[in-house]
């Protein structure tokens, strides 16, 4: 039988953090006794594991109790990362030891993987340096300024890389853990889960929830005034070259200095920014997609839909079926 550790943070820890822990036994102890019905063998022993007797969630509401020390366990499996606080900077509390312990059984040919926030703690430990990895779309810019070298793809639901695992964000863990069950178990076994657990199967994208905010606070002024330019006439046409002008900037600079500040092109940014107001119209009106496409400063049907499916992950038909709930109704 393997062992799977399920890792119980000492600090940083959030409301989503107990959700993955109790989440992750749920599924993987029903997938045991799928197994046990099918006359076979459990595949996994599943513990908690921690570096401290206890550890506390949701301001001292709820706390969990390891049911191994880290120190006693030698050899395991598979380790699964929660979620931890999203407003991480750097290791606190034993979470440090936790990590160590991480590099640790990687090197001795565990696998690891990591839900929501809980990449956090993951890319500490190095290992996801030059590796993919997914985290919530809302902590990206964060994470791509603490871990540059790692491979961030948030469009993605779930990345699978040498043996480790990271997903997207919020109860996305879920679609992550029949990932891991298919991996671990079978296929049969993985679809029942689904349906047991009521989780889509084979969900690959988490692109359709995100929420362009923009990114504000990297102290570029220049880039912070542009920013909000574009904002306020997006639905106009916006020539870069007349925007770094109008900012006196040269052309390449105010390009680098834009992708340094935002984590997008000039033009990137433009197009992220019309078709956020673009989701919202198909989320809320009876417009339809061309007359949503003309307020957001779009004239050609074919590119309007290429660049909302390459943000979005879905056509703009797709997205207004799916969050519209006036669509369809007289």
């Amino acid at each position: 039988m393997k062992h799977l550790t399920l890792l119980v943070p000492d600090a940083q820890t959030g409301p989503n953090t107990i959700s993955c822990i109790v989440g992750a036994y749920h599924v993987f102890t029903e997938a045991n006794n799928y197994y046990k019905k099918q006359d076979k063998e459990p595949v996994f022993e599943i513990e908690l594991v921690g570096a401290s007797a206890q550890s506390s969630f949701v301001n001292g509401l709820l706390t969990v109790m390891p049911q191994v020390d880290i120190g006693a366990i030698r050899h395991t499996d598979l380790i699964i990362v929660p979620a931890i606080a999203a407003a991480f900077r750097k290791l606190e509390g034993l979470n440090e030891l936790l990590v160590e312990w991480i590099s640790e059984q990687y090197k001795k040919g565990a696998e690891l993987a990591s839900m929501c926030t809980g990449a956090y703690l993951l890319a500490s430990t190095g290992l996801l340096d030059k590796k993919s990895c997914s985290i919530h779309w809302n902590a990206a810019t964060n994470f791509k300024n603490l871990f540059p070298k790692v491979n961030l793809k948030p469009e993605k639901l779930i990345t699978d890389e040498q043996g480790i695992y990271t997903n997207g964000g919020g109860y996305s863990f879920l679609n992550l853990l029949i990932y891991l069950v298919e991996k671990y178990y079978d296929r049969q076994t993985a679809i029942y889960c689904s349906k047991v657990f009521q989780i889509d199967i084979d969900r690959q994208a988490q692109s359709d929830f995100v929420i362009f905010t923009g990114q504000k606070h990297h102290g570029d002024e220049v880039i912070i005034k542009a920013q909000e330019y574009i904002e306020k006439n997006f639905s106009e046409k916006i020539s870069m070259e007349r925007l770094s002008e109008k900012f006196r900037v040269g052309r390449r600079s105010f390009d680098r200095r834009f992708i340094k500040a935002t984590g997008n092109t000039p033009v990137e940014y433009l197009q992220r920014v019309k078709i956020e107001s673009a989701k919202k119209e198909l989320e809320t009106s009876r417009k339809t997609i061309n007359e949503v496409m003309y307020e957001v400063g779009y004239a050609d049907v074919k590119a309007f839909r290429e660049v909302f499916r390459k943000v979005t992950g879905m056509s703009p038909l797709a997205y207004k079926n799916r969050y519209n709930k006036l669509h369809g109704v007289v």
